[in-house]
């Protein structure tokens, strides 16, 4: 494996050296050279042959010494709303944790949990899907429920190596993170999607109407048929047990309501932004600093240091960028063209057209990974309007679509946390993610679009 990695980014390598010198379609030098640092950047963060970190840094170190882009432009991105979001995202994760809140919330769940395999199966998935409302970081809910579900397999007799707590470690690892690709502030790739957006066109999204857009077929139609795949690839039994004490152990129960109650309010201002017009990452900052506030106890400086993964920053940082020099330079147009000649694109096709962009991103995370899909194609949203008909915003959504559908687990790093977090191989993930993905294609595009349809979207 590491071997094919190096050959892919060889490859990337001379590919670009190949078009700073044969400048293919139009391109000018200065854009051959930031399609070169673009595919090799891409072919880093594809590959995963460096961490996500280092390629962002060899992006803006190549920008910046090749004299591509000014620092300030480079730079931009840490001004982004985007990179906000993620830090308050990881405050309030590590706010959780530290509280005991989340301890306090397993237990209470755990009877409930115990009553039939299927049962405890569909209970994590409730759980990973209601904690996307209230932690804006995969990492942060994983990090919360994957200890409570181990345990509760431990106890339930599901043993190291059993397929029983295999399907636990899977139905956390994905029900942390797919269904949360519906909740605008609640994973990295929709938050690159609205800094982006924000960024290069100038557009913002209601977290209401993205919730509604997204959520009936990509958080519960597909959270569904994640439950019936973990439960038929690894099938299991409980064994009897006695119902496990809901008082949870540790943590000030006074602190814990309190920063329930922060939460709730937190999500009732993400809920209303199109009222009150407060940007969501906004909203998250000023939670954020109530939380690290000393003297409150949420979240305490050593907390703190440990818990804001800087090297996340700045890979977000650097897919951001990515967009916004992509725009800027030009290439967006010459790729843009170059793509609009093989894909059937054609106004009036509404529904070829919507399978067409949604598959282009899917396509695309392939080599990107998920979080590189809206730093690559948002640029091109107004080029890939203009072919198919729809709106900026609609076809800005079918990223949505696209990046939520994986085919390979490397794609969405979380998910590869998670299975560590639990102990657990990623190989049993590949059977569930090439499964839910012809089912997405065969079945929930088609209900995706009619459900656009429905809303008037398209």
């Amino acid at each position: 494996m590491s071997r094919i990695r190096e050959l892919i980014v060889l490859g990337a390598l001379i590919l670009s050296g190949w078009a700073s010198l044969a400048l293919p379609a139009g391109m000018t030098p200065d854009q051959a050279l930031t399609f070169g640092a673009m595919l090799i950047t891409l072919s880093l963060w594809g590959t995963g042959l460096v961490p996500g970190y280092v390629a962002s840094t060899f992006l803006f170190a190549a920008l910046i010494l090749a004299g591509l882009a000014t620092p300030q432009e480079v730079f931009a991105s840490f001004s982004s709303s985007a990179i906000w979001l993620v830090v308050a995202g990881f405050v309030i994760g590590a706010a959780i944790t530290q509280s005991g809140l989340g301890a306090r919330l397993g237990a209470l769940a755990r009877p409930h949990l115990s009553k039939s395999y299927a049962t405890l199966i569909a209970g994590l998935m409730l759980l990973g899907m209601g904690l996307g409302f209230v932690m804006p970081s995969s990492l942060g809910r994983a990090a919360v429920l994957v200890p409570v579900g181990m345990a509760l397999a431990d106890v339930l007799g599901l043993g190291k190596g059993s397929a029983g707590r295999t399907g636990v470690a899977v139905v956390i690892a994905i029900g942390t993170n797919m269904p949360s690709f519906a909740i605008l502030p609640s994973n990295i790739p929709n938050v690159i999607l609205s800094g982006v957006a924000e960024q290069s066109l100038g557009l913002h999204f209601s977290y209401a109407d993205y919730l509604l857009l997204h959520y009936p077929v990509l958080g519960v139609l597909k959270s569904v048929a994640i439950v019936a795949l973990v439960l038929a690839f690894f099938p299991a039994r409980l064994q009897p047990a006695e119902a496990a004490s809901a008082a949870a152990s540790g943590g000030s129960g006074r602190r814990q309501g309190a920063l329930l109650g922060l939460l709730a309010v937190t999500l009732a201002l993400w809920a209303t932004d199109q009222i009150h017009g407060i940007n969501p990452a906004w909203v998250g900052l000023g939670v954020a600093l109530v939380l690290m506030v000393p003297q409150f106890g949420f979240v305490p400086p050593p907390v703190f240091k440990s818990s804001v993964d800087f090297s996340m920053l700045l890979f977000v940082a650097g897919a951001l960028t990515l967009g916004t020099v992509v725009n800027a330079s030009g290439l967006g147009k010459i790729i843009a063209a170059e793509a609009f000649a093989v894909l059937p694109f054609q106004p009036g096709r509404d529904f070829l057209n919507f399978m067409s962009l949604s598959l282009l991103g899917t396509s695309t995370s392939i080599f990107t990974t998920m979080a590189g899909v809206p730093a690559v194609l948002t640029p091109l949203a107004p080029d890939l309007a203009q072919s198919t008909g729809f709106s900026v915003q609609a076809v800005l959504m079918t990223q949505v679509i696209g990046f939520s559908t994986v085919l390979f687990p490397y794609q969405v790093g979380p998910l590869i946390v998670a299975m560590g977090l639990a102990g657990e191989s990623t190989r049993p993930l590949l059977k569930v993610t090439l499964s839910l993905f012809v089912i997405t294609a065969l079945v929930f595009l088609p209900l995706d679009y009619l459900w656009w349809k429905l809303l008037g979207v398209i």
